[in-house]
């Protein structure tokens, strides 16, 4: 298929993985092609996702395409630290706030664990919490809901052995937060900078409206929904493990924050959750309450916290009111009657250009929790405030945001008013600070996850053929559960998959239908989980000064060469990740040196290519310091482009390992990452 455009390609894969299918296979379990959809999607890197997602597809091209591109984002921001695991990143780039050298930061950590948990591998969430909370990784850098994230993870795969084996940590740092408690209020209270969320009204109002930055501290709804839902994942943990002094204890505290909240958060003015001071001066007093809506007020939302009455119900109607929160491009994290509505306070010294604030703008992150909350609404109360269509609706502005000059590149936020960047700073490209995925699964398609034997689908697809959202089709499939692969397929006339309805299946077989879009729950006994591989990269280089060192013939820039050891492999061309030797060089080198002697028997070399200068090397070898001289250990004929070689080799012990490599005429060349096992 040379010469094929990537949508051609993808019409011929999706085409081939239905048309030749069986009429009758496919009227009880429509088959999606795992190994031709991936390599469609995502090149020569398919192998890392072919038998690791789940695999989706619906009658909308762009929620599709954006599906499998954030399952790129969330592939491109794992860091392999070597013995340390895999963490995820936020920024592919340094940037001067994230926690050094791990290049960590914990505010979108439970977005990306929820991510993660749909994957087959476990080992990335896996990782990730054991990161977190056997690391030091949760280092309360920002206010944040991790050990839901953990009970989330569990409520997918069932490991109750690694869900609770930092109860000890959660309980601790749970304690820390007694810092940012006002025993009086029984609320706690956080600057919003340290709340992922600078410039917000209590910041700007705290310094009169001449800044924001930093200050304002107040009772928000987010921080304590968060410590509400760590308490709740604490207190379930602790019961999964027979401790039930802490499962009660914990179980209080929730009920507790739930109650402070709605007693004293809730605004009976702006039928709305909002902030109340806790800092007092000239301009904003203790515990006055904030002059307007923000969307963090949905967060209560996010976590399960509000009881289900139709007076906290109305405050959805904000939510999709174009003159409040509902700006046409999507969510306004203020609303524009706030005087200082997408006013710009802050900008890089250096170029002018606009840095963050979260006085108007749409934020992705703060999208994500409130489609999470609206979705929790929708399966979990009983309103007549929003539908199904007004998820599909927001979901739909959401996916359109992922776009710039009509190719998926994520920023930081945007303009409620045209859907296009604010930001756009050289960091900002593929900005992991959100989810996607989860919200297609848990929320549009609507695999429920539980703590029970029970497989539960609620799709949130509206059910109206005139709706400018409804999917004719779709099909999510080999989705890990409970030691399980569920798939859900949904087809409105049995035209795409030879049977009209909603089909649920478990491990290729049919265990629930319905004509219609509808909720459907089955018994479904768990399997243990899946053990988990954790092979480890002898050659990551955290800090450039220590071993694992690398070195170059040419090219030899401690930056470049220090990217190529960092952990981190992504194929986006936007930012440059890795060494390379210059044009001209025939037969360039790179090594890494151990420090010691070590047992080496694989490893994995991936290159980039822009399809102009930057290309994969013609061949290569690698060769191990043995005796005082370099030995051939193994040899790639065929490098790929925007892909990973793989290579094993009989077990040998060296102190140095490195790779030659055969360069056209002219050639230059990226060494994304080199690892050795």
């Amino acid at each position: 298929m040379a010469g094929w455009t990537q949508g051609a390609r993808l019409a011929l894969a999706l085409w081939t993985t239905t048309a030749l299918v069986a009429p009758a296979a496919a009227a009880t379990s429509p088959k999606l092609d795992a190994h031709a959809i991936t390599v469609t999607r995502f090149g020569n890197d398919a192998p890392w996702y072919e038998g690791n997602i789940p695999l989706f597809e619906s009658s909308d091209q762009k929620l599709d395409q954006i599906y499998y591109y954030r399952w790129s984002v969330f592939r491109a921001h794992q860091r392999d630290l070597g013995p340390r695991g895999y963490i995820t990143t936020e920024f592919l780039d340094d940037v001067g706030w994230q926690r050094e050298p791990y290049a960590s930061l914990n505010d979108a950590t439970g977005f990306h664990i929820q991510e993660g948990r749909w994957l087959r591998d476990r080992r990335y969430a896996g990782d990730y919490v054991d990161f977190m909370y056997g690391q030091g990784g949760n280092d309360r850098h920002f206010s944040e809901a991790i050990a839901d994230a953990t009970w989330a993870r569990f409520l997918v795969d069932g490991d109750q052995a690694a869900a609770t084996r930092h109860l000890a940590v959660m309980k601790h740092i749970y304690a820390l937060w007694d810092d940012h408690y006002d025993f009086d209020k029984k609320l706690y209270w956080v600057e919003p900078l340290a709340d992922a969320t600078e410039y917000t009204i209590s910041s700007i109002d705290a310094s009169g409206g001449k800044d924001g930055f930093t200050g304002g501290q107040a009772f928000r709804p987010s921080i304590n929904s968060y410590m509400y839902a760590n308490a709740r994942a604490i207190s379930r943990l602790a019961a999964l493990t027979g401790d039930k002094a802490t499962a009660a204890d914990y179980a209080a505290r929730a009920a507790d924050l739930k109650a402070q909240v709605q007693k004293s958060l809730w605004s009976r003015d702006f039928a709305h959750f909002i902030d109340r001071y806790k800092v007092n001066n000239e301009h904003v007093k203790y515990w006055d309450p904030i002059r307007g809506r923000e969307l963090v007020g949905y967060l209560p939302w996010t976590f399960g916290l509000p009881d289900d009455t139709p007076a906290y119900a109305a405050a959805w109607k904000h939510a999709i009111d174009p003159d409040e929160l509902a700006g046409p491009a999507g969510l306004r994290t203020v609303e524009p009657s706030y005087e200082h509505y997408m006013r710009q306070y802050r900008y890089i010294k250096e170029t002018g250009e606009r840095e963050c604030q979260w006085n108007g703008p749409i934020w992705p992150f703060q999208t994500t929790q409130v489609l999470t909350g609206l979705a929790n609404l929708l399966n979990d109360y009983r309103q007549e405030v929003v539908t199904r269509a007004d998820y599909a609706r927001m979901l739909a502005q959401y996916t359109q945001l992922h776009f710039k000059d009509g190719k998926p590149d994520l920023e930081e936020d945007y303009d409620p008013a045209t859907g296009k960047a604010i930001v756009g700073l050289a960091r900002s490209h593929h900005y992991n600070h959100s989810g996607y995925v989860d919200l297609v699964i848990s929320g549009l398609v609507g695999l429920r996850p539980r703590a029970d034997d029970v497989l539960e689908v609620n799709p949130l697809a509206p059910s109206d053929p005139a709706d400018p959202h409804f999917l004719k089709y779709f099909s999510l499939q080999d989705t890990p559960y409970h030691g399980h692969l569920v798939g859900i397929a949904w087809d409105a006339d049995g035209s795409r998959y030879g049977r009209r309805g909603l089909v649920v299946t478990v491990d290729g077989r049919e265990v629930a239908a319905s004509p219609t879009l509808a909720r459907l729950t089955v018994p479904l006994a768990r399997k243990p989980a899946a053990p988990i591989a954790r092979p480890i990269d002898l050659a990551v280089n955290l800090v450039r000064s220590d071993y694992p060192k690398g070195s170059a013939s040419t090219g030899d820039d401690p930056k470049t060469v220090h990217q190529a050891l960092d952990g981190r492999v992504w194929f986006f061309p936007e930012m440059a990740n890795g060494w390379s030797p210059g044009a001209g060089q025939a037969q360039p080198w790179f090594a890494v040196d151990f420090g010691t002697p070590v047992s080496v028997r694989s490893a994995e070399l991936s290159f980039f290519a822009d399809g102009k200068v930057l290309a994969a090397p013609k061949a290569y070898r690698l060769e191990a310091w043995i005796g005082g001289k370099w030995v051939e250990t193994a040899k790639v004929a065929a490098p790929l482009d925007n892909g990973v070689d793989r290579m094993t080799w009989k077990p040998v012990t060296t102190s140095k390992l490195r790779a030659v490599f055969d360069l056209a005429p002219g050639q230059d060349m990226r060494l994304v990452e080199m690892k050795v096992f």
